[in-house]
């Protein structure tokens, strides 16, 4: 499977509570972390619920 490497750009202050754990979920908690996951259908969707918030390039 191909990586992907997922940077958070922005702030969850005032987004909602799903969006929060979606973050968290990633393994995502203060802005400019980066973590790099499988590219699975699952990732993928967790990454477009919070598309506004990380930054994605392919590893």
């Amino acid at each position: 499977m191909a990586k992907i490497k997922v940077k958070k750009v922005k702030s969850a202050i005032n987004r909602t509570q799903n969006q929060k754990r979606t973050l968290e979920a990633l393994g995502l908690k203060r802005i400019g972390q980066v973590v790099e996951h499988e590219n699975t259908p699952n990732i993928l969707g967790m990454i477009k619920k919070v598309n506004h918030l990380v930054s994605v390039e392919t590893a």
